[in-house]
């Protein structure tokens, strides 16, 4: 089994989703033994069903998770982190601290912990809880180059791992982090244009869905740019030009570097 060196205990503080994802890419990808998992959620029902499918401890308290860890991952959200640092204060000891809550600096999350405590921010998405992530790395003042490549393993559990400097963050967040929702977006709006042009939901989502997962892959596999892949599929006066015309008349570049930007001002209000 392949191992992170220095981690013997990982504490995860909180079971919601992204929590239960990187549990469970940790565990699937075996590079912590599940009785090195240890994973702190208030829920009996939650703790349970993380018992039953991954196999790892849990704990009630995240007091009784940290306690011994050699990492922690702070998987709540930036409107209980401070509260949740706070409590966990006394007990990090000198354990490496990994927060995934969007738009918190890592100097934020710092000035809850004891003086020197390592921190490594991470903001990773959702498309984490099927294996095929994207996760971006930043490591805080005390942290060192070793820190910041355990994480970028952990973390590479669940998809892909980008390192950073962090003042690029926010701008990653609104890409990646918010991606998903932008993606959904689009599937769900050539769903219902389709039902406009006659077909049944289904018949739209899946044929969007399909273009969406197949366009993805041929960009990996071919090493085309976008701008080839368009004009690959752009026949002179053809339904392809048409519609990409529609699209760059009605100003879609222009909407979708504005709703970037939106995320990044709010990622930044959150960090504050």
């Amino acid at each position: 089994m392949p191992h992170i060196e220095g981690v013997t205990r990982l504490a995860i503080i909180g079971g919601g989703r992204m929590g239960e994802a990187i549990t469970a890419g940790l565990v699937r990808a075996e590079v912590l033994a599940p009785s090195e998992i240890v994973v702190a959620e208030p829920d009996p029902g939650k703790r349970d069903r993380l018992v039953a499918s991954h196999g790892v401890k849990v704990a009630q308290d995240g007091l009784d998770a940290v306690c011994g860890a050699d990492a922690v991952i702070v998987a709540v959200k930036p409107q209980v982190i401070d509260a949740v640092l706070t409590l966990l204060s006394s007990a990090v000891g000198d354990a490496l601290v990994v927060s995934i809550a969007g738009g918190v600096t890592c100097a934020r999350i710092e000035s809850h912990l004891p003086p020197g405590t390592r921190v490594v921010r991470v903001m990773p998405n959702t498309p984490a809880l099927v294996g095929v992530g994207m996760s971006i790395v930043s490591g805080g003042t005390e942290a060192t180059g070793g820190d910041v490549a355990k994480v970028e393993a952990l973390f590479g559990a669940v998809g892909d791992v980008v390192v950073l400097p962090e003042d690029l963050q926010d701008a990653c967040t609104a890409i990646s982090g918010c991606g998903p929702a932008y993606m959904a977006l689009f599937v769900d709006a050539l769903a219902t244009a389709g039902i406009t042009e006659g077909l049944t939901r289904e018949l739209g989502e899946r044929l969007a869905l399909q273009t969406m997962a197949g366009t993805v892959e041929l960009l990996r596999s071919t090493g085309q740019t976008p701008a080839e892949v368009i004009d690959a599929v752009s026949s002179p006066g053809g339904s392809t030009v048409a519609a990409v015309t529609q699209l760059e008349e009605r100003g879609v570049r222009t909407i979708i570097a504005a709703a970037v930007h939106a995320a990044v001002v709010r990622s930044r209000e959150l960090g504050r």
